[in-house]
């Protein structure tokens, strides 16, 4: 009987052809290809079909038709797009992370419309290397004899650990093995690049004494990863770059002399590795200081060279402001070998992305222009005080739209975040406005600005209360956005 019930449902399911003859449809093919609607349709359809396999009620006609409707136009709608981030987080992961500048923007439309001489050296009227955009820049601003940049830090990780340490041992604190975004773990980058891990120390702390025990003659890097997504307090100790340098250099030392005495173990000749080297992974990668506005604990790329590293990484989207890539910077052997690397190929730059971070590179040839010019560094730098007149202006529009009797609004002090996993610990004073829902309510007004918009506003919720960050606008254009789509929510409940 339950299986005559089931056949019988299945048999209102409509043909196809009769959902595109419906209005919902038919008022779309004009503006819609018909292989979508189609599309749309059929999913709708087997969508209806799943649901009553599943014990559900049968949907009728207009109801899959309504819903072939919304899927034919989420499918028309571009997927990427911008969005107005009110959130408050800077360095958004899931919004795209950092904010080119007008200038880098300018540079890739430029670039991609039309050809370019990403591998094309005009100097010598012959085939370039696209290496060479970007690597004079990142070489007079790092103070590197050498660089290069592939399509993110995760990247730049596997292809150092795998030219440098493949087949040999690196050592690294426990305290440092972390994962990040998108479970990207320290170990399986190690595993996957062919590099043997050599764990030392505690969670908490690791010595330089444990670092000199685990050194055998197989070892090849010194690994250090900077805390850029997380930090740890309490009863803690680390070792340095400079005490990392310091044991290498001493080991590097007590190589040579078995070699030039002849006391190398045969043994161990074939695997010894030539030299240890030191390479930190900065994670978010500053190349100017931050410590002039309470950021402390954040290293520029520089200053990690100078401390001794061989090799440092760091990403391009973070706190350098660009676009997505993993940068490494260095030694000109080591470099050099790198580039070398069959990865190097596989993960290289596509050129709007190298247009992009060149431009923003040429920026940072002039500080206090990269401040002013990045949004990144502009926004992570702004003032409290001087955020102040757009929340107001924020403040306004929103009562000019608003009646008080559908919601209050109100300017308060606030706190946003860098984001991206960089300056975690620090606390970043803002103002945000406020908006307290007598009609609707907070979490209603947050998914209609962000399913129903063609720009979708992402605020915050706090306390019920749906929270607009004015450090994370863009410009005055997303001030009168924020109005309207929360005056149009309110209309909506309204009705």
């Amino acid at each position: 009987m339950a299986s005559s019930f089931l056949q019988e449902a299945l048999r209102t399911l409509p043909q196809v052809e009769e959902l595109l003859r419906t209005s919902y449809l038919q008022n779309l093919a004009d503006a819609l290809p018909r292989a979508l609607l189609v599309n749309a349709a059929r999913t709708a359809v087997d969508e209806a079909r799943q649901a009553i396999l599943a014990g559900e009620d049968a949907r009728s006609k207009e109801e899959i038709a309504v819903h072939a409707t919304r899927i034919a136009l989420q499918t028309a709608r571009p997927s990427l797009r911008r969005v107005v981030n009110a959130s408050g987080v800077v360095i958004h992961t899931n919004l795209g992370r950092s904010v080119l500048s007008s200038r880098a923007a300018s540079a890739v439309l430029d670039v991609a419309k039309g050809y370019s001489t990403l591998e094309y050296n005009t100097t010598e009227m012959a085939r370039g290397s696209r290496h060479d955009h970007c690597e004079r820049l990142l070489c007079v601003l790092t103070g590197a004899e050498a660089a290069l940049a592939v399509n993110n830090n995760a990247a730049a990780v596997l292809l150092v650990l795998n030219e440098l340490a493949r087949g040999k041992e690196a050592v690294v604190s426990r305290g440092e093995l972390v994962e990040i975004g998108g479970s990207f773990r320290i170990p399986d980058i190690m595993e996957l690049s062919g590099a043997t891990m050599v764990e030392v120390g505690t969670t908490n702390k690791t010595h330089p004494s444990d670092y000199q025990r685990a050194i055998t003659d197989s070892t090849a890097l010194l690994l250090k990863v900077h805390p850029s997504n997380y930090r740890m307090e309490g009863f803690t100790e680390s070792v340095s770059v400079k005490q990392l340098r310091a044991i290498a250099r001493t080991e590097n030392e007590q190589r040579k002399k078995r070699v030039t005495t002849g006391k190398e173990p045969s043994s161990h000749t074939e695997n010894r590795t030539d030299e240890v080297l030191v390479y930190e992974d900065l994670g978010s990668g500053a190349l100017v200081s931050l410590k002039s506005f309470g950021v402390n604990g954040e290293p520029t790329v520089a200053e990690a060279l100078q401390a001794g590293c061989g090799v440092v990484s760091f990403s391009g989207d973070k706190l350098l402001g660009g676009p997505q890539a993993g940068i490494i910077v260095g030694r000109k052997d080591l470099i050099d070998r790198l580039k070398s690397n069959p990865l190097a190929r596989a993960l290289r730059l596509d050129k709007l992305t190298l247009a992009a971070l060149e431009e923003t590179l040429r920026i940072y040839l002039d500080p206090a222009r990269a401040l002013k010019e990045i949004p990144t560094l502009a926004m992570l730098t702004a003032a409290q005080e001087d955020l102040r007149p757009q929340a107001d202006k924020l403040a306004l529009a929103l009562k000019s739209r608003v009646s008080e009797t559908d919601a209050t609004v109100e300017v308060i002090e606030e706190v946003s975040r860098a984001g991206g996993g960089a300056l975690p610990m620090h606390d970043i004073p803002t103002w945000a406005v406020r908006v307290c829902f007598t009609k609707g309510s907070a979490l209603d007004c947050e998914r209609s600005l962000i399913q129903h918009r063609k720009t979708p506003i992402i605020g915050r919720i706090k306390k019920e209360a749906l929270l607009f960050d004015v450090r994370t606008l863009v410009d005055d254009t997303e001030i009168d956005a924020i109005a309207s789509a929360v005056n149009e929510y309110l209309i909506g409940v309204r009705q």
